[in-house]
Formats: structure tokens, C-alpha cells, sequence
């Protein structure tokens, strides 16, 4: 249940205690946060697309089905990447990558294409995607395996900053420009350019910082250790504990991006807060303020309590605020779905290091699987678009209730470490 009871070699788990990697963590957090920001800012694009191509609500989360799906379709490319180059040149080229999809955000706002403004998303995914399956691992990895969701959840706390940063500075260069009502669509369209092409320049900065740093060369040490041992047979599949932790981060990425993607809409419902979206937007901050605060929280709770625990009361408190947002109206339902985001904080990391628990030289394999899960993003949203249009925004979050029941079942049960299975 908790991250107490490793798998991992004996010797591995000696190395990784007796060496300091402050530095390195600490480079690593600089990541979560450019890629915590990058993904919240599809929570004002899908308002502001929806509004340039008049879209309906499963046409605009189109935006977060691109976005997500690039998980699906370059985990597991990403983990063979990683698997070749190593965890730092697979960070140096993820973030090449992530940079091109920012840049093509110019000719899509140029066309005024939906189309091209969804390639965009997915190049700069697959670039994201690329980050996640290095550094994630990487930071799990980076010391003892007993703190590993503590350590995790800690740089985690840097990508919610990010997510934190994001709403406000969308909202100043993105919906507050595109808000005049004297802006053709066109021009609206090219409100995103200068905000992207920002980004793509810090990316190409992160980049050439990482190519230069001196990081702990953990693949190698993986590579050794398991020539050294005896070898275990077949693969991540085989650990019951990561099969189930796909499925939370499935189920845990689709209620997050879900409830994020639909939250200007929902606060500017006027039995809610009625709310004009680029004040709307503004609000996000709490939503992933709250997280970054959950985060830090969570990290030093999780030194005295068993992971497995905390995810398992954290997921039943999201359940509880979301039954209150979908059956109230007011400040009331808007504070509750606001605070989901504090109980959200430690769900990733925490289901993320404890599916990796004991993997040993599978880790980087059950890295790319659990980054495939990430998929939920696409698909939990678009199915929750589809019930916006039918029985309307407030209503459609019974979808996200349905992920955090399995959240909490994962957290009490099933995240339990069990060794490998016989090959199947």
C-alpha cells in the first residue's frame, strides 16, 4: 500500500541512499513547472477556440483529445527513447520537440485553422509527453525508494506552480485581447501567437541548460546493477500494482483535466457565479493554487504516513466537493469545485511512484506504460463533452465522481507492491 515496501534490490536501493542529488532534483523541478504550464493553458484555449470557430463543447475539448492522445500514441516510443539515449538527452530532446509545437501556433493563428491549431498541440505534447517519461522516473529513482512518492510529489508541487502561473498569464495575453468585442475571429485567432512563441523560446533556453548540466547518469547504474544480478524474466505488465496504477493515472488525469477544461464554463453559468470568461479564467489560479499547496502539504505528510492512505482519503474528499458543486449553486458550488484542486495535489506523483515500486530494470518500461495512461485527458473530457451538450455542464460532472471511486480503491488496495508474475 505504501512506498515502505520496495521490490528494488537491496544494493540499488543502498546506491541511491548514499548519494546526494540535491542539484539534480532541483534542476528537474525548472520541467515540472514548463510543463505544468503548458498544460493548464489548454484550459483558456479551449474557452477562447470555442468562442474564434463557434464550437460546440465535445468540438472544443478536441483541444484537450490532441493534447492527451499524443500520450497514448508517444509513451512508448518515448520509453524506448529514454530506454537509448538515457533519461537526460530523452529531457533535451523532449524539450526541442515541445518548442516546434509551440512555433507552429504562429501559422495556425495566421490560417485561422482548428485543424492546424491540433497538429500544434499534438507536436507540443509529444514533446511534453517525451518530458514526462524521463524526468518522472528519473526523479523516483534520484534516492531512496522508501521516499520516492514524498520526493516526487515534491517536484510535482513545482508543476502546480506552473499550472498555478498559467490561468492568469492566458487569461492577460490570450482572453483579455480576445475580449473586444471590435476583433474579427482572425484577429482573435492571433491573439495566441505571441503568448506561444514565448514559450518556445524558454523551452530552446531549457534545452541548451540541460544539454550543458552534469546529471547522475541513473540508466547506466540500472543497466549495471542488472547485468550484475540475476535477470527477471518478461516485463512491467507482469506487476499487478502497475497494471492497476495505468489505471489510476487514466482515471486521475481524465477528472483533473475534465473538471479544469470545463471550469470557465461552469462558473459562467448564472445559477453559479456568471462569471464573463476572461474573469472566469482568473479563478483557475485557485483551482491549481490549490493543488500547488496540496502538493507541499502532501509531501511532508507522506514522510510519516503511508502513501497508499492519503491517496485513499484525498480521492474521497475530491468525491465529496464535486457532489456538492453538481447539487448546489452559488459560491457554494463554485468554492467546492475550486478546492478539488487541494485534494487533487497529491494524486499523480502518489499513484505514479507507488505503480513503479519495485519494478527495478522495468522501471523506465513502466514509466512509458503509465505515461500511456495519461490518455485519460483525451478521453474523459470528450465524454464529458458529449454529456455538457446533453444535460449540461453542472450535470457532466458525474464523470469525473466515477475516476475518483477507482482513485480510492487504487489508494487502499490495489497499489499494493506483488512480485513479478510468472510470463504470461
Amino acid at each position: 500500500m505504501a512506498s515502505s515496501a520496495p521490490l528494488t534490490s537491496h544494493t540499488q536501493s543502498q546506491n541511491h541512499q548514499d548519494k546526494n542529488y540535491g542539484f539534480a532534483l532541483t534542476s528537474l523541478t525548472s520541467l515540472f513547472f514548463m510543463w505544468g504550464f503548458i498544460t493548464c493553458l489548454n484550459d483558456i484555449l479551449i474557452p477562447h477556440l470555442k468562442a474564434v470557430f463557434d464550437l460546440t463543447y465535445v468540438q472544443a475539448m478536441l483541444v484537450q483529445f490532441c493534447f492527451f492522445g499524443a500520450y497514448f500514441l508517444m509513451s512508448l516510443p518515448s520509453g524506448h527513447i529514454v530506454k537509448k539515449l538515457g533519461y537526460k538527452k530523452g529531457i533535451v530532446v523532449g524539450l526541442l520537440i515541445a518548442a516546434v509545437g509551440c512555433v507552429l501556433f504562429y501559422p495556425a493563428a495566421s490560417l485561422h485553422s482548428y485543424p492546424v491549431f491540433l497538429f500544434a498541440l499534438f507536436v507540443l505534447a509529444s514533446g511534453i509527453t517525451l518530458l514526462q517519461v524521463s524526468a518522472n522516473p528519473y526523479v523516483s529513482l534520484l534516492g531512496s525508494a522508501k521516499t520516492a512518492s514524498s520526493r516526487l510529489t515534491l517536484t510535482q508541487a513545482f508543476n502546480a506552480l506552473g499550472t498555478t502561473v498559467a490561468p492568469s498569464f492566458g487569461a492577460l495575453l490570450i482572453l483579455d485581447s480576445a475580449s473586444d468585442a471590435f476583433l474579427t475571429p482572425a484577429q482573435n485567432a492571433e491573439s495566441v501567437q505571441l503568448p506561444y512563441l514565448l514559450l518556445a523560446a524558454m523551452l530552446i533556453l531549457l534545452a541548451g541548460i540541460f544539454a550543458w548540466l552534469k546529471l547522475p547518469d541513473i540508466m547506466s547504474e540500472q543497466k549495471a546493477e542488472a547485468e550484475n544480478s540475476e535477470a527477471i524474466e518478461g516485463s512491467a505488465w507482469q506487476y499487478r500494482h502497475l497494471v492497476l496504477g495505468a489505471v489510476g493515472i487514466f482515471m486521475y488525469v481524465g477528472a483533473e483535466v475534465a473538471i479544469g477544461s470545463f471550469l470557465v464554463s461552469f462558473l459562467a453559468q448564472e445559477n453559479i457565479a456568471g462569471l464573463k470568461e476572461h474573469v472566469a479564467a482568473h479563478y483557475i489560479t485557485y483551482y491549481f493554487g490549490g493543488a500547488m499547496v496540496g502538493r507541499f502539504i502532501g509531501a511532508a505528510v507522506m514522510q510519516k504516513l503511508p502513501a497508499g492512505k492519503v491517496l485513499g482519503f484525498n480521492a474521497t474528499m475530491a468525491i465529496i466537493l464535486v457532489v456538492i458543486a453538481m447539487s448546489t449553486s452559488g459560491q457554494l458550488a463554485m468554492w467546492s469545485i475550486l478546492l478539488v484542486g487541494l485534494f487533487n495535489s497529491i494524486m499523480f506523483p502518489t499513484i505514479f511512484s507507488l505503480a513503479l515500486n519495485g519494478l527495478g530494470k522495468h522501471t523506465a518500461q513502466g514509466s512509458g506504460i503509465l505515461c500511456l495512461a495519461i490518455v485519460g485527458g483525451a478521453i474523459v473530457p470528450l465524454l464529458q463533452g458529449a454529456l455538457a451538450d446533453s444535460v449540461g455542464v453542472q450535470l457532466s460532472y458525474v464523470l469525473p465522481i466515477l475516476c475518483y471511486i477507482f482513485i480510492v480503491f487504487y489508494g487502499l488496495s490495489g497499489s499494493k507492491p506483488v512480485q513479478a508474475q510468472e510470463t504470461l
